[in-house]
């Protein structure tokens, strides 16, 4: 890696914070400086996506190495509070042996979020493992450059066969990354089966969302459990079955589970027939707004109702949007919940707060003309750390209300 200069301490270039940045945001732990906050010029402008660079304040005083992206609006991402550190295998092997403790303490069965961006010091990379499978998510230029090393350092560390880049999203988007999913290592022979809360799921790494399943829900799933056993369960933005086999395991007595993927459908299908349950089980493939008014025309009521739905505000200029379509789906949901039953509900969406999210559910059930009660909030997974710096990393909220007469 001799190629790149940018990796040895003494031929680095600097950036530098604008006079009026906030450096002491920045030493007390958080990650991003935006292009507003940094001096643009030319020399800086003309640095490659994924450049290493010191980070000086506006006295020239240094703050750490950063990964530069003059494309980006988040133009620099702190790397180390050394401005000198290497940036290489072992400095991979060190970050990851940091993150598999943890997890390894969490979990018995290797089936978790190991690197979770910037909450473990991996500013845009977000690896998944399966097992004996990494899914590696580079969503940043630096991450992209340094794939090779990054790959290494995580197969010495977890022992993983296969290792998968999933380069798809939005993030990368943004980074101006191009889209493509790799095998980088090993093979990968068909959807891996994860066993989680007692349900059998199959992930497709290769071609399904995101890494191939939502470790992040695995919490949200086990309350939902306690609240399934005798009930007609309804799974909306089901994915791969993520609520609904969840339930089934705690003991519903059927499970309906709503998408637009047909291949998640089948995936569902396939774990609920794994479990046993097969005759438990049915799917309805389309639009979960049309399916819920479909749902609600025919009469249908259930005891559990679950709605999942991707983030429909994946950034501040779709926050109003997106509050709107939560607030939607909370109105078409109330109405199919039974007397007594429960109605979960879920925003992945960073942009919204706990906050906004549990006011845009309360107008939404009011004008489904229903009352209800908060029994729970639940949030991601310990293997979803959050930087308390960064709001960003704390996404996921999950609300359980218990609908009243």
């Amino acid at each position: 890696m001799t190629e790149m200069p940018d990796l040895l301490p003494a031929t680095r270039p600097t950036v530098r914070l604008m006079p009026k940045a906030e450096a002491r945001a920045i030493r007390f732990g958080f990650p991003w400086i935006y292009a507003d906050e940094l001096v643009l010029d030319r020399r800086t402008r003309a640095l490659a996506p994924g450049t290493l660079a010191v980070l000086e304040d506006a006295e020239r005083r240094p703050l750490g190495l950063v990964t530069v992206n003059p494309n980006s609006k988040i133009v620099a991402r702190m790397l180390d509070r050394d401005p000198a550190a290497e940036i290489g295998k072992s400095w991979f092997v060190n970050k990851f042996q940091i993150a598999l403790e943890m997890r390894e303490r969490l979990f018995a069965a290797p089936f978790y979020r190991l690197v979770h961006a910037e909450a473990d010091g991996l500013p845009g990379v977000i690896v998944d493992r399966f097992g004996d499978v990494a899914v590696v998510q580079p969503n940043a230029a630096w991450a992209e450059r340094l794939l090779a090393p990054l790959t290494e350092a995580l197969a010495e560390v977890t022992g993983v066969s296969a290792v998968v880049k999933n380069g798809t999203g939005r993030a990368r988007g943004l980074e101006g990354l191009a889209e493509e999913t790799v095998v980088l290592r090993g093979a990968v022979e068909g959807p891996v089966a994860v066993q989680m809360n007692g349900a059998s799921y199959l992930a497709d790494l290769l071609g399904g969302q995101k890494t191939g399943l939502f470790f992040d829900q695995r919490p949200n799933h086990a309350f939902a459990q306690t609240l399934a056993k005798g009930s007609k369960t309804l799974d909306v933005f089901s994915h791969v079955g993520g609520f609904s086999l969840a339930a089934l395991a705690g003991g519903a007595v059927s499970a309906l589970a709503v998408d637009s993927s047909a291949a998640a459908l089948t995936l569902a299908a396939e774990g609920a027939r794994r479990m046993g349950m097969e005759t438990r089980f049915a799917t309805r493939q389309g639009d979960a707004f049309a399916v819920l008014e479909a749902l609600a025309a025919e009469g249908a009521r259930f005891d559990l109702v679950i709605c999942d739905p991707p983030a429909f505000a994946p950034n501040k200029q779709a926050l109003e949007a997106g509050l709107r379509a939560y607030e939607r789906i909370a109105r078409l949901a109330a109405p199919l919940v039974a007397e007594g039953g429960y109605l979960g509900l879920c925003s992945c969406s960073h942009a919204v707060d706990i906050s906004a999210f549990r006011s845009a559910c309360a107008r939404g059930i009011g004008r489904g003309g229903r009352r209800g009660q908060i029994l729970h909030t639940g949030f991601a997974g310990p293997d979803h750390p959050v930087l308390p710096q960064l709001a960003e990393t704390a996404y996921l909220k999950a609300l359980f209300f218990r609908m009243l007469p």
